[in-house]
């Protein structure tokens, strides 16, 4: 048999020993009775959500476990089935996943890797779940994709946003459907050069971790290339609810955009403060102040309220979007919670889909197929136009968008504007990228 019968990963392609009259070894199908992590062999099967219900990121855990019970809720038939209506895929027909009924535990990361481990740990040995999904913090996500790499199931990660989870830190078993930092940067130079100009000076207070520091590398190298000039670059504990002494400096740098490269509760507060200290009303360099969220969410705009209003930043995803999927989405969401889903919800709730027909159309739970079956997949009708799994770093290609607060919002959740649709292809990057160099995808790992 040649090789190239076989994938990279070493499963056998589909209709590979088609019309050669061979029968075909049971270890070299797809749902090859081989063991692997987990393998639910009852009428049930179980995933785990392990997300933030405590910590700076907690608002967005809360919304990604709303959107985990509402997937489950679709795969085993409830409900109005969601986005499995529009979604390009027909694999999925409500009555779970290879017949099996979803069942789901959690956990809470805290925003902490250790205790993230810890309770992916516990979920998969304890509870056996065959897949991990969930976090909204990018030192989480990159730490919980680690130890699903060793212990052989698949990680379907949630909000991370930090250029690592797909660059060096990728791993074989994990897999991202939100957009990382490069893309924002890709889509918001643009925009801040029609805004604000090439004559800008840039001052930086960055999360100290993976995702700061991936998200200011991307921000000032996209705005230095148009001709701004970064005057500092300064780091903030993650666990900061005061940004005021990192504010006052800021005043008197000769800086006249301030980016806060935070998420979560740290940019409601950094934000605030920055407001309170008057930035907005400063002229600086006979320039008017800006400042600019690189990376934004309704639940982050909800906790800033006022301040937020027509500050620039990047998006994932919005409710307000009018495709077919998204509306589908914001209906399903709306009428069981009565309040429109964020762009953490809307990830997860993706995640959770994409993994359940990924193992409808490998035939097997084995997280090597799934893996197949993920790799170089394209699909439409998620929300966020058509979209394509890269087989090379795991990295979805999408769509990303660019949205500013609302000046004269309606309610308290119509408080960003979509000001561009940035393309796919604006975003996309080769996967040898230096800003993503340095790991090595590896091989699938089923465990045992």
């Amino acid at each position: 048999m040649s090789k190239s019968a076989f994938s990279r990963r070493g499963v056998l392609k589909s209709g590979a020993l088609a019309g050669t009259g061979l029968a075909l070894p049971t270890i070299f199908t797809a749902s090859s009775a081989a063991a692997f992590t987990n393998d639910p062999t009852g009428s049930s099967v179980t995933l785990g959500f392990n997300v933030p219900q405590t910590g700076p990121y907690a608002d967005e855990g809360a919304d990604e476990l709303r959107a985990y019970k509402l997937a489950v809720e679709h795969l085993n038939g409830g409900g109005d089935g969601g986005m499995m209506n529009t979604f390009s895929s027909k694999a999925l027909q409500g009555n779970g996943i290879l017949g099996k009924e979803v069942k789901y535990v959690t956990g809470d990361t805290q925003t902490k890797s250790d205790a993230a481990r810890a309770s992916a740990k516990s979920m998969i040995e304890k509870d056996g779940a065959v897949m991990i999904t969930g976090g909204s913090s990018s030192g989480v996500a990159i730490a919980v994709q680690g130890l699903c790499q060793e212990a052989g199931v698949i990680f379907m990660a949630g909000l991370t946003h930090s250029n690592d989870t797909t660059g060096k830190d990728k791993k074989a078993n994990g897999f991202r459907h939100f957009f990382n930092g490069y893309m924002s940067a890709a889509a918001l130079a643009p925009v801040l050069k029609n805004l604000y100009g090439t004559d800008r000076n840039a001052y930086h207070l960055t999360a100290d971790y993976t995702w700061g520091w991936t998200q200011e590398e991307s921000i000032a190298a996209a705005t230095e290339a148009m001709g701004w000039t970064t005057v500092n670059k300064v780091r903030t504990p993650l666990a900061s609810t005061d940004f005021s002494s990192y504010i006052a400096p800021v005043l008197n740098s000769g800086a006249d955009v301030l980016v806060l490269n935070h998420y979560g509760g740290n940019m409601v507060n950094s934000l605030t403060n920055a407001v309170q200290f008057g930035l907005r009303e400063k002229v600086v360099n006979g320039k008017n102040f800006e400042i600019v969220v690189p990376l934004y969410s309704r639940l982050m705009a909800k906790g800033a309220g006022a301040n937020v209003k027509g500050i620039h930043g990047s998006t994932n995803w919005h409710w307000s979007l009018q495709d077919e999927g998204s509306q589908a989405f914001v209906r399903s969401f709306g009428t069981k919670y009565g309040f429109p889903p964020s762009q953490a919800a809307h990830t997860v709730y993706c995640q959770t889909l994409l993994y359940a027909d990924a193992v409808q159309r490998a035939g097997s739970f084995n997280p090597c197929a799934v893996g197949e079956a993920l790799e170089d997949y394209e699909f439409d009708g998620l929300g966020n136009g058509k979209t394509l799994y890269r087989g090379d770093d795991h990295q979805c290609f999408k769509d990303v968008l660019v949205v500013r607060g609302k000046e004269n919002p309606t309610s308290e959740f119509d408080l960003l504007e979509v000001v561009e649709v940035t393309p796919a292809a604006q975003v996309t990057y080769p996967v040898d990228h230096p800003m993503f160099a340095g790991g090595a995808l590896g091989s699938c790992n089923p465990g045992s």
